[in-house]
């Protein structure tokens, strides 16, 4: 009785984040949603599930023409997630309502509980000499096993309004982290009177630290990322101390558009594209949004995001790695490798290349001469100083995790001050605890890396200064 309770309790809890998230992205999700099989017309059905928003028209119209031309009988239905994906993803799973492709935003932890099918078997030689340097271990591999394949990377930057600048009397985007608070400060002062504030994050959820927070750590120091320090094997959350100050500082000076703290990244893209916010920190999927889902004429660009000291010690984060994966309970694995193949073909990531939806780490793509020219894009390609981090265990740490966690923690310290130095202990004393037992349990086999230097990842994607 218990085991039907649990089953039907969490399906009812599907079918409130699937409406929930229909709701978020304008796109249907129908009552047979996180099942496939065989429709009326004979078609084997196969659910898609993602939460990228920024690239659904896209993506939608590619699977129409998918589901209109492939001579295997398959029909793909997309469903757009909201914010809560991984919680929908795990619910799905436990209520075997999964859906037969998903897009992969914790390789580590969908490996570990079996959501994930390899798909070696299914790849043509061909395929495989196309993807065999874009692998990387923990994020497409495991112990020689390929689970998902890379396609574009998020490239992070500072997005600001070029006008806006100007009308403060600034000449450049920040460099450093005092001068843009400096900066945020200023636009307000001239800009208040207009709606207009100096910075934004969307602080709704824990990503709002996260977004703005994440990028400026990788590049000012050379040990971690994510709170993990590669040399020392250990956490370390002081990386984050002199970021937090300086949101702190913003949020204080009246610099934060106001109701930050419950807004969506969404709602924060639509008040850019009115002119209304001075800058902000996100990835290479705005200029996208910038022209299908915002339409804007603001006169904006993005820039490297301000360090600690205006020098880059390590490398600005580029993530990417994993995309999509096959179910590994799918009863259709065959038709969803299909799907799966046609995603991943050069033509499709050519064009979602050249249309600015995100930045490539196909080799076969970006070798090409075709280049993206949407409008923005160009301060989105790869630079010398940004790169791929190897994998880590940040993720699956949380697992065991007790209390707060940090991105959490720090948000909240942004809004309501305190001692941070004891913020940043308390996270690594609970983080390393969580992290042995992870490793304890076999969750990770990742260990200290005593030679790890983040700034000699730099040049691997692109050797342009």
């Amino acid at each position: 009785m218990v085991k039907k309770w649990m089953v039907t309790t969490l399906s009812a809890l599907l079918a409130l984040s699937l409406a929930g998230c229909s709701a978020d992205s304008g796109t249907s999700a129908n009552s047979e949603s996180g099942t496939s099989g065989e429709n009326a017309g004979g078609k084997t059905k196969i659910i898609y599930w993602t939460p990228d928003r920024h690239d659904a028209d896209f993506m939608k119209s590619k699977i129409d023409e998918f589901n209109q031309t492939n001579k295997d009988n398959i029909e793909v239905e997309m469903t757009v997630m909201g914010d809560n994906y991984p919680q929908a993803v795990d619910i799905a799973f436990a209520s075997k309502q999964a859906p037969d492709v998903l897009q992969v935003n914790d390789f580590q932890t969908y490996y570990q509980k079996g959501y994930l099918a390899p798909i070696d078997g299914y790849m043509s030689d061909e395929m495989k000499a196309v993807f065999k340097d874009s692998l990387i271990e923990n994020k497409n591999t495991i112990d020689g096993k390929i689970y998902s394949l890379p396609n574009t990377g998020q490239v992070w930057r500072l997005v600001y309004n070029k006008d806006i600048f100007k009308k403060a009397g600034i000449e450049s985007p920040p460099k450093t982290l005092a001068d843009m608070v400096a900066d945020a400060k200023k636009i307000t002062e001239v800009g208040k009177s207009e709606g207009i504030y100096g910075f934004a994050s969307p602080f709704k959820s824990s990503s709002g630290f996260w977004r703005a927070a994440n990028t400026i750590a990788g590049a000012s120091n050379n040990v971690g990322i994510d709170g993990y320090n590669y040399k020392t094997g250990q956490f370390d959350f002081g990386m984050y101390k002199d970021i937090a100050m300086a949101l702190r500082q913003m949020n204080q000076d009246g610099s934060m558009l106001p109701g930050v703290e419950s807004l969506d990244i969404d709602p924060l893209r639509a008040q850019f594209a009115q002119g209304k916010i001075g800058m902000y920190i996100n990835h290479s999927g705005e200029p996208g949004v910038y022209k299908d889902q915002f339409p804007t004429k603001e006169n904006w660009a993005a820039a490297p995001v301000p360090t600690n000291d205006g020098t880059i010690k390590g490398a600005s984060q580029v993530i990417g790695g994993s995309y999509i994966g096959i179910n590994a309970d799918s009863a259709n694995k065959e038709a969803a490798w299909k799907f799966m193949e046609y995603v991943y073909s050069t033509d499709l990531q050519s064009e979602y290349y050249e249309k600015g939806y995100g930045i490539s780490l196909i080799p076969a793509v970006l070798s090409s001469d075709k280049k993206p020219s949407i409008p923005g894009i160009e301060g989105f390609l790869p630079k010398r100083y940004d790169a791929i981090f190897p994998a880590n265990p940040s993720v699956v740490t949380e697992s065991s995790l007790e209390g707060t966690k940090w991105s959490e923690a720090f948000s909240i310290f942004v809004f309501t001050g305190g001692d941070l130095d004891t913020v940043i202990k308390d996270l690594d004393t609970r983080y390393n605890a969580a992290l042995e037992k992870t490793k304890a349990a076999g969750l990770t086999n990742i260990t200290a890396d005593p030679s790890f230097d983040s700034s000699k990842l730099q040049g691997k994607l692109s050797t342009e200064d």
